[in-house]
């Protein structure tokens, strides 16, 4: 009996002292829901609830600047901690190379996982009168003011840069495109359901929940082949005689100022997480394609990634 009370006593210590860090988990999403980087912790989300893992992982938005006020946060230990993760993308890192998060490099966070590649598309309302994406280009070059395109960010994000490549590619100068800025590809979604703009540039995995719904028509997506699941259906801007491919990373970055054990931690995680079933289902389901790296491979590979952004910017005149 007094051996059983011992051990029960034991466990309530040990409750009370890795509570906190063992059974509480925060993913920040860097922009307003609906969007690529709230699919991604809403990802990890269900995977670790499927795996049964003891955390629970609760959801935080904090947009702003298509990522950087999330950034500035973590830097400036104003939040993240040993058990925060936030999501990036592929966009994340164009702001980095465009110096839109000020004077950051990416050294200045720790990358943690890459968990897998989603690709650019253009969608229309279901009820648009185009139904590919050379009927919608001709509309647009021969009245560019008539067709309202809304996009994440504004010159130079990477949304505007898929329209802007596809522009060039159809005899169209970008700055004749009438673009509307958006805050996330939730806010780009629900501004085209209202009818404020006739076109949004954006990502496969967030058009395939809508597609599903039959709610919007995806005219094109900008990756190598057709993608599979949802999306099976849609040509690529490729078959359609347009040049362009836009793959997007997604993944997670930390604080610089959490500790080396606890970053390893996350990484060791991911590492496993990522050779699950459970994951790779989920991952498919979600519309990404597969792509895992962690750690200082990432780390390298971002860096590398963003040395690339920097150059293309440069020779579109949208940095010096």
């Amino acid at each position: 009996m007094l051996a059983s009370r011992w051990r029960s006593l034991l466990a309530a210590c040990l409750l009370a002292c890795l509570g906190p860090c063992a059974l509480a988990a925060e993913c920040i999403v860097p922009a307003k829901p609906g969007g690529g980087m709230d699919a991604s912790c809403k990802l990890l989300q269900r995977v670790m609830q499927e795996e049964g893992e003891p955390r629970s992982l609760k959801l935080s938005y904090l947009p702003g600047g298509i990522g950087a006020v999330a950034w500035s946060s973590v830097v400036s230990q104003r939040r993240g901690g040993p058990d925060t993760l936030v999501a990036f993308s592929g966009g994340s890192l164009l702001g980095l190379a465009q110096g839109k998060y000020g004077k950051a490099v990416p050294d200045d966070v720790r990358w943690v996982a890459g968990i897998g590649i989603d690709h650019g598309m253009i969608a229309v309302r279901s009820d648009a009168p185009w139904r590919n994406l050379k009927q919608l280009l001709q509309a647009i070059r021969r009245d560019p003011s008539a067709v309202t395109i809304g996009l994440s960010g504004t010159v130079g994000s990477q949304d505007w840069l898929k329209m802007a490549l596809l522009g060039q590619r159809a005899g169209i100068v970008p700055r004749q495109f009438r673009f509307v800025a958006l805050e996330g590809g939730g806010d780009s979604f629900a501004a085209l359901q209202a009818g404020h703009v006739q076109v949004i540039s954006g990502d496969a995995s967030e058009a395939a929940y809508f597609m599903a719904e039959g709610k919007v028509r995806v005219l094109a997506v900008l990756s190598e082949q057709r993608l599979p699941g949802p999306l099976q259906a849609v040509p690529t801007a490729r078959e359609q005689g347009y040049e362009v491919v836009w793959p997007i990373i997604r993944g997670f970055y930390m604080s610089p100022h959490v500790p080396e054990a606890d970053y390893q931690r996350w990484v060791r995680y991911f590492d496993r997480m990522m050779a699950d079933p459970v994951f790779l289902a989920q991952r498919s389901t979600s519309g990404l394609q597969p792509f895992a790296m962690t750690g200082s491979q990432l780390s390298q590979y971002i860096n590398q990634t963003v040395t690339q952004y920097r150059k293309q910017s440069q020779e579109l005149g949208l940095v010096r």
